[in-house]
């Protein structure tokens, strides 16, 4: 039987207080699948141990010697995709996070959810989450948890695009205004796919009427990709259009770790779409 010469988790050198914390934790909540004394993953060796007992004590057949080693390999499998989406979650980790807080039924969820994936740009995208529920427990829903379980990287793909149009209005905001414009249609984002993000119940998408805040300051600053823009309630009409779209709780947690570039051209876009509301020193 050839060596397991697999990197594991425990091989990763000297971590930080917070990395540590988390691998114990983890360990602890789904079974100590990391312990630094175990030389095979878990699932393997075990699974290999029940077959080598079996086989002494009954006959077994072709077919269920067939499907132990596929269980063998399935488990291995699922091993490696919880240890990558760890150990890509590291780097995030703040100096000041403590994964200890995290609850242990969260980590068991996320990791019976998670532990099939497998493509690389997913498990960053997990690994995101994990992180920043470690750095700040309660971040993350178990609701949102699972919503990401069901989402196949095209969606989560059109949802990091759809991301590319946010602004800071207090909360995150993706900024839709016309579900028709070139500059979103250019991208992906158009009635049909705004619909399927508000199907998978990611956004909230109205085309009749559109979403507007309300209830605004006099003046106040925005924000597109760190870039301000001021701007003035004027004639006591403190409401501001934001277009079709607004984030669901769900969506509103996943956007906390999308990491994608703005869009050429978009802040000017936005700001020609709130022009009434420009001081009158930029409203030319």
């Amino acid at each position: 039987m050839s060596e397991d010469n697999s990197i594991s988790l425990v091989n990763l050198g000297k971590l930080s207080k917070p990395a540590n914390t988390l691998i114990e934790k983890v360990s602890c909540a789904i079974g100590g699948v990391f312990e630094p004394w175990q030389i095979k993953r878990v699932a393997k060796a075990e699974a290999e141990a029940s077959l080598i007992k079996a086989e002494s004590e009954i006959k077994i057949t072709d077919l269920h010697r067939r499907a132990m080693h596929r269980f063998v390999e399935e488990e291995a499998k699922r091993q490696e995709n919880m240890e990558e989406i760890t150990k890509k979650s590291i780097p995030h980790l703040d100096e000041t996070s403590n994964p200890e807080n995290m609850e242990d039924d969260w980590i068991t969820n996320f990791f019976d959810k998670s532990r099939i994936v497998s493509d690389e740009e997913m498990q960053t995208i997990w690994a995101n989450v994990l992180a920043g529920e470690a750095n700040t427990p309660g971040s993350f829903s178990r609701r949102t948890v699972n919503l990401l379980s069901d989402l196949d990287k095209s969606d989560a793909e059109l949802f990091q695009t759809l991301c590319k149009f946010g602004w800071s209005i207090g909360n995150f905001t993706p900024l839709i205004f016309d579900s028709q414009a070139p500059i979103y249609n250019d991208l992906g984002i158009n009635f049909s796919t705004l619909s399927h993000l508000d199907s998978l119940g990611l956004i909230q998408f109205n085309s009749l009427s559109g979403f507007n805040r309300q209830g605004l300051p006099d003046k106040f600053t925005l924000a597109y990709c760190g870039l301000p823009l001021v701007l003035e309630m004027k004639n006591g009409q403190n409401q501001l259009s934001i277009g079709q779209v607004l984030l669901s709780q769900a969506g509103l947690e996943l956007a906390q770790v999308v990491r994608v570039p703005g869009v050429d051209e978009f802040y000017d876009y936005v700001k020609d779409q709130w022009k009434s509301h420009l001081p009158s020193e930029e409203n030319i």
